[in-house]
């Protein structure tokens, strides 16, 4: 089996859980927000925005971006468990969201069907080619529309969990290619790595303008079973958001 088609299973796998916590996931959805740092930077954009959220998942940050102001989103995820998780719970909730199985790159989605692509969370670490995953994103979106990012920092592969003390982990490169994900959701299945600067160079050369990078110390997720990290105790980076626009009508 090849390493995409085991990274596939291994997440359509892991998305059963969106199955059996369906009711968990359904609460979550009716109070969803976004972490403060997304809010402030996309309350300004987002008003009437049409959004296409690759990566979706669970879907339960769409609901949050409705709340905030979208006027609709199309959620994208190549496991048709999550696909199908996702749109049940926006039909019971009746908001607008919408979701597909799609491969990236190369969705069936029409190009400048976007004001917002959002992404992030965990998305990125599995897509095996970057530079065609960019420009998609700026296919997908609309001139003057805006590509946000909130995803983990590419050096948190290299942080042990241990409680005690932060420390490098002996098995991990900051500039190795892959690593082998050995945590939940999806063990065992190979992640793409880049360091930060090869996110940002690849947005840039995709022809965005990047309008804000910034990194957090807090990480987007925490394992309920795992005692709290001595790596997020406010030292070292485990977060990044990013906030790029494709230029051209509407740009201002």
């Amino acid at each position: 089996m090849s390493t995409y088609e085991s990274t596939r299973r291994a997440w359509d796998e892991a998305s059963a859980k969106h199955v059996r916590e369906y009711d968990e996931h359904l609460a979550q959805a009716r109070a969803a927000r976004l972490l403060p740092i997304e809010e402030e930077l996309l309350e300004p954009l987002i008003g009437g925005a049409e959004v296409v959220h690759p990566q979706s998942g669970h879907g339960i940050d769409d609901h949050a971006l409705i709340r905030l102001g979208a006027r609709s989103a199309l959620g994208l995820d190549y496991s048709p468990t999550a696909v199908g998780a996702a749109q049940r719970r926006a039909d019971d909730l009746a908001v607008p969201c919408r979701y597909m199985v799609a491969e990236l790159p190369g969705t069936d989605v029409p190009a400048s069907s976007a004001d917002l692509v959002y992404t992030g969370k965990g998305a990125l670490i599995w897509m095996a080619d970057l530079e065609a995953w960019a420009a998609e994103m700026h296919r997908l979106l609309r001139p003057g529309g805006h590509l946000f990012v909130y995803e983990s920092h590419p050096l948190v592969p290299l942080w042990s969990w241990e409680a005690d003390e932060a420390r490098v982990r002996p098995d991990r490169s900051y500039f190795a290619a892959h690593h082998v994900n050995d945590t939940f959701p999806a063990r065992g299945a190979t992640e793409h790595q880049r360091t930060l600067a090869q996110l940002v160079m690849t947005v840039l050369t995709a022809g965005f303008e990047l309008l804000h990078l910034a990194e957090h110390p807090d990480p987007f997720w925490m394992p309920d079973e795992e005692a709290p990290a001595a790596a997020w105790d406010g030292r070292l980076p485990n977060a990044l958001s990013l906030l790029a626009r494709r230029p051209g009508a509407g740009t201002v």
